[in-house]
């Protein structure tokens, strides 16, 4: 056998090997570069790379169609038919798989998928570490002390079939977060970051955001549980929003288990969820936040299929003017429930056709309310009405009457995202956001703050 090196190489010779019904093969190409900082210095750096095949071979048989799945990295060309053959016996052996789908087929061919991977490095830092260590020694003369990582990965994923689709992607993905802390370490605050290129980072504008917000910590004052109004910032936001995409599969609504279920029977498709007219979608090609064009399926579950891989994806709108629009659906679920195939999308946005910025939603606040940084460590605790409890992290500030004039104590907090949809009383500026909570699993997101008239914080927190 020739050597084969290159990932669209190993992707034409894992499809020559196969001898089942059908073949999915994708190739993912990974290149990382990092920057860690601590004590207003540089720590470590790195960069790697690394290469991922999955192999997914479907077998037909008299009671339907199986499939296997086997995922290996550092595959070599002398890896590939123990790795096809490991995929197919286990499609041999398995039962019906219960979303099987003839395999996605006629999609044009990506004119890219023969060329290199795209690969990242420290170069991608060029203007951004100069920038921050200008911050470090603002920082330094400050009075305070900046931590946090900067992260920058590029995958390329090359997606074959045995029905002749040829698909590549290429997706960048960076990430910061900035921590500033009084030197006796009483005071934190954080900032973070989603970016395709670091050219769009600026760490001295962060680090004067954080200390602002270590200012506003010099003074405390202690509040106990309670509701209170609140602006939720656009990371806050993301981190729930989130979390309720990823619990809006159709079939499960269909069935009574969420919080998009019908009372009775069906889902709340066509149910106003907000009043204030929030859209909230998903776009392969929103700018900034582009994403897979086309389903990348490593396994299957309540939101995707393998045998969906290759099927190209579409702008969806999720809520559209404050009405439920789309549940997520793979093909199979789609036939099931008679709803659209709705497959779901690698970002997020939310428009509430708002144009303040969280500054000015602080400035127009009346009375008091609380300004929050971010949340963390979210669970679900019902999901029939999608309770989540989590903790508020990194300062909590009080508002009087458009004015910070301190910090407050951390909450544990029980909320629903839906039920918070419903309540807004006013949505600001759409703007990219970083998620805290799920940042490390979903960073293309745009969003912008909510106020929350009556927010839950049902305890006191001691965390940071």
């Amino acid at each position: 056998m020739s050597r084969v090196s290159k990932p669209y190489e190993i992707v034409e010779r894992a499809l020559e090997l196969s001898t089942t019904d059908g073949l999915v093969v994708i190739a993912d190409e990974h290149s990382s570069a990092n920057l860690r900082w601590a004590g207003n210095a540089l720590t470590t750096n790195g960069v790697t790379r690394g290469r991922t095949l999955t192999v997914i071979a479907t077998a037909d048989g008299a009671k339907g169609t199986a499939s296997g799945v086997v995922s290996r990295s550092a595959v070599t060309a002398d890896d590939l038919e123990p790795l096809v053959r490991a995929a197919e016996a286990a499609a041999r052996g398995a039962g019906p798989a219960e979303d099987a789908q003839p395999l996605v087929s006629q999609v044009p061919s990506s004119p890219d998928f023969a060329d290199a991977p795209a690969e990242t490095g420290s170069e991608v830092f060029a203007d951004f570490a100069p920038a921050l260590g200008d911050a470090f020694a603002r920082a330094r003369s400050g009075g305070r002390e900046l931590y946090g990582f900067a992260n920058h990965e590029l995958t390329s994923t090359y997606l074959g079939t045995s029905t002749g689709l040829r698909l590549r992607h290429d997706q960048p993905t960076g990430t910061l977060e900035l921590n500033a802390k009084s030197p006796d370490r009483a005071r934190s605050a954080w900032a973070g970051r989603s970016t395709r290129d670091f050219k769009d980072v600026d760490p001295a504008a962060m680090d004067a955001e954080l200390a602002q917000r270590l200012r506003w910590a010099e003074r405390r004052v202690d509040l106990p549980a309670g509701r209170y109004e609140t602006l939720l910032p656009p990371t806050a936001v993301a981190d729930l929003l989130i979390y309720q995409l990823w619990s809006s599969a159709a079939r499960d609504a269909v069935e009574g288990r969420t919080v998009f279920s019908r009372p009775g029977g069906g889902t709340r498709l066509g149910e106003t969820l907000a009043p204030l007219p929030l859209t909230l979608r998903s776009d392969p090609h929103a700018p900034g936040l582009e994403s897979a064009p086309f389903v990348i399926a490593h396994s299957s579950g309540d939101s995707a299929s393998v045998f969906d891989n290759g099927l190209p994806l579409a702008p969806t709108d999720w809520i559209r003017d404050g009405k439920l629009e789309r549940l997520t659906t793979t093909r199979h679920s789609a036939a099931l429930t008679g709803l659209p195939v709705a497959p779901a999308i690698d970002n997020l946005v939310l428009d509430g056709g708002g144009e303040r910025s969280l500054e000015e939603m602080v400035a127009a606040t009346t009375g008091r309310a609380l300004l929050l940084t971010c949340l963390w460590y979210i669970r679900e605790v019902d999901p029939a009405t999608l309770l989540l409890t989590g903790l508020t992290r990194d300062g909590v500030y009080l508002v009087e009457d458009g004015q910070v004039v301190g910090e407050v104590n951390n909450f544990r907090f029980n909320e629903s995202p839906v039920d918070l949809l419903s309540r807004a009383a006013e949505a600001g500026r759409t703007e990219k956001t970083l998620p805290r909570e799920w940042g490390d699993w979903f960073t293309r997101a745009a969003m912008p703050a909510l106020r929350i008239p009556d927010f839950n914080m049902s305890s006191v927190s001691q965390g940071v």
